[in-house]
């Protein structure tokens, strides 16, 4: 009888630690941090910075698959799919939500004051009304600013172009981000050189008729952030090309797509950044209110030597050895 109680001990005994050891990756499977990613739509900017997102968070230590789950959605450019999306992650009680773009930002800001959002590259995150305050943003956001150096973008096209009098900036009327830039191009193109004359369009299917507007009207044509124009990069180039007008944008992934130059920002390196502000909100290293947001100082000359050649454009040799050597040729 004492042998059978002491089988029957160790069988309970067996089953306990079988029990714990199964239900253990269960317990470690339910501590895992999702981390809830909506992008505005699909083009190239866009998609640099959300696989610099995932870099960056692992630098961090967070892997996904690993330790951190990644829920991604893409509006596709649908307002009525933002807020869809947005909803879901609160749903789903995301641990971080991450917009790129300013449309998804303002988004995701719209269902929660509680729950961390990190702005993945948003031009002017206080004039969208998302902090109160770029260096002390006070509340539950905070993340990374992909603003331009437009006097250094104005400086080059005025190098590239010393005859050139009057540039186009085209820009969308809902797009905030691309609003601000416009703006800025406004008050600092005329220290430049620049007489300028700003052209808007209200979605991608304006581009083509406001583009042949507007290069019978100016010499050269500048391209502030702005995620519409950048979907349409090609449509904007084909009219251009037209009356070899040059395009200077300030995102490297469009200069590439057929625009001359610029003095602008990585996109996958502010998607690494981002990311990394993610880790250190779900690691407990920084809060939103008191990270303030991250603004890069200084850009890098890209330059497509094809379109310049295309369009007649010398490139000096100094600068091609600036670009070859901090920045980036396409060829």
């Amino acid at each position: 009888m004492k042998r059978m109680l002491a089988l029957i001990a160790v069988l309970v005994a067996f089953l306990a630690v079988a029990f714990f050891a199964t239900a253990k990756p269960t317990n470690q499977q339910a501590k895992t941090p999702t981390v809830g990613i909506l992008q505005l739509t699909t083009h190239p900017a866009l998609d640099a910075i959300h696989q610099g997102i995932i870099k960056g968070m692992k630098d961090k230590g967070y892997t996904v698959g690993k330790n951190v789950k990644v829920d991604f959605q893409n509006a596709e450019g649908d307002q009525s799919n933002l807020k869809t999306m947005s909803e879901r992650f609160a749903d789903e009680n995301a641990a971080v939500m991450v917009g790129i773009a300013t449309p998804a930002a303002q988004a995701l800001a719209d269902v929660t004051t509680k729950t961390p959002i990190i702005l993945g590259a948003i031009t002017d995150p206080k004039g969208a009304k998302l902090v109160k305050d770029n260096q002390r943003p006070g509340g539950n956001i905070t993340g990374v600013s992909d603003q331009a150096p437009i006097k250094a973008q104005l400086a080059l096209i005025h190098q590239l172009m010393p005859q050139a009098k009057t540039l186009g900036v085209i820009s969308t009327s809902s797009d905030d981000s691309a609003q601000t830039q416009a703006k800025m191009v406004g008050e600092l193109a005329p220290q430049a050189g620049f007489a300028v004359k700003p052209f808007t369009i209200s979605s991608t299917n304006d581009l083509n008729q406001v583009a042949g507007q507007m290069v019978t009207q100016v010499d050269a044509i500048f391209v502030p952030t702005d995620n519409t124009i950048a979907s349409a990069m090609q449509t904007l180039v084909q009219v251009a090309n037209t009356k070899n007008i040059p395009i200077f944008p300030t995102v490297d992934t469009m200069v590439k797509q057929g625009g001359v130059a610029t003095i602008g920002l990585d996109q996958f390196e502010l998607g690494v950044q981002t990311g990394k502000m993610v880790a250190n909100v779900l690691s407990g290293r920084s809060k939103p209110a008191t990270t303030p947001i991250h603004f890069e100082k200084t850009g890098k000359l890209i330059i497509n030597v094809k379109q310049a050649q295309k369009l007649g454009i010398t490139i000096p040799a100094s600068l091609l050895q600036k670009a070859q050597k901090t920045g980036e040729v396409f060829q």
